[in-house]
């Protein structure tokens, strides 16, 4: 209904709500791509934009952060949008009893906690003693019936570990209903070589197939396969991103916008040339070299840009 308008919506949106953390993870994208220079949208512009959302028929939000229950104040307005499902990526350390005492009360904001596999790995990138408080957190979740799930990054280093039987056996056993396997893309420089080969990806693939036919429990790989799905999902073709200040950009992974719903409605920031121009090209964005074929070829992004540059418009890039 919305297309025919002249008005492209996507069905799903990422928010990221904050950049504030309590952790500093090795190799962390939100980090990489922090801006210090402008402040975070106040949770009434979030419970205004959420509500926008559900109004033009986006029913499933991805919340990521920094950490996202940092800022509950947006959850609160989250919850208060009933229409929609909200996904949060959480390290799942400032889950306490009064959080999931809230979480009783809002049964459309979904925990998803983040892992990197068993403790040694999960230590290992997230610091010490955090694995540990992450399993106490489930427990609490699970003994107060709150649906929860859990996201693994993927690295060519630990592929092995975070797709073995014996640990998604685990996570499931241990009440987790939804599992994403979140594609590591090397943002930081000198990180490339974490990043999946093509033929780990295949493996990738299968195993999370398999998991769909043995576990009760929902399995998601993203970025994902480009060329299965004709290109690139991004810049509204499949989802949108709106970074901490308000910029709608195509991807988490590509912090690139020539437009805000800080002051905009969303419906009509969603009119930006930039994510027109990339849907546009979207299959010219299959070759993903290192997880997100936007960030791969960002010299191209760079020069969709540039006309809106020059000509004074508002378009901010700062991919660093």
């Amino acid at each position: 209904s919305w297309e025919a308008r002249g008005t492209h919506v996507p069905p799903l949106m990422v928010a990221s709500i904050t950049e504030s953390c309590n952790l500093r993870c090795k190799g962390c994208y939100a980090m990489a791509h922090r801006r210090r220079a402008e402040n975070e949208l106040p949770a009434a512009r979030w419970s205004g934009l959420f509500r926008e959302a559900s109004e033009l028929g986006i029913s499933f939000v991805l919340v990521a952060g920094g950490e996202p229950f940092a800022r509950w104040d947006v959850l609160e307005a989250a919850a208060a949008t009933p229409d929609a499902l909200f996904a949060v990526f959480t390290n799942g350390l400032l889950i306490t009893p009064r959080t999931i005492a809230a979480l009783q009360r809002s049964r459309n904001v979904v925990p998803i906690i983040s892992l990197e596999g068993p403790e040694r790995q999960t230590d290992g990138r997230r610091g010490p003693g955090v694995y540990r408080r992450v399993i106490q957190a489930m427990g609490q979740l699970r003994a107060a019936r709150i649906p929860f799930g859990a996201s693994l990054t993927a690295t060519s280093v630990n592929l092995d570990v975070v797709t073995s039987p014996s640990f998604i056996r685990s996570l499931v056993d241990a009440g987790v209903r939804i599992v994403f396997f979140v594609e590591y893309t090397p943002i930081e420089p000198g990180t490339e070589a974490l990043a999946l080969t093509e033929r780990q990806r295949e493996v990738l693939r299968r195993r999370v197939n398999a998991f769909h036919a043995e576990r009760r429990a929902l399995f998601v790989a993203f970025p994902g396969d480009e060329g299965q799905y004709g290109g690139c999902l991004a810049a509204g073709r499949g989802f949108i991103h709106v970074d901490p200040q308000g910029r709608l950009e195509p991807c988490p992974f590509a912090p690139f916008s020539d437009a805000s719903v800080r002051e905009t409605p969303l419906a009509e920031a969603l009119g930006s040339p930039l994510l027109a121009a990339i849907r546009g090209n979207h299959d010219r964005l299959t070759e993903t070299r290192g997880c997100c074929a936007l960030w791969a070829d960002r010299d191209w992004v760079r020069t969709l840009l540039a006309p809106a540059q020059e000509a004074g418009g508002e378009a901010d890039e700062q991919a660093g």
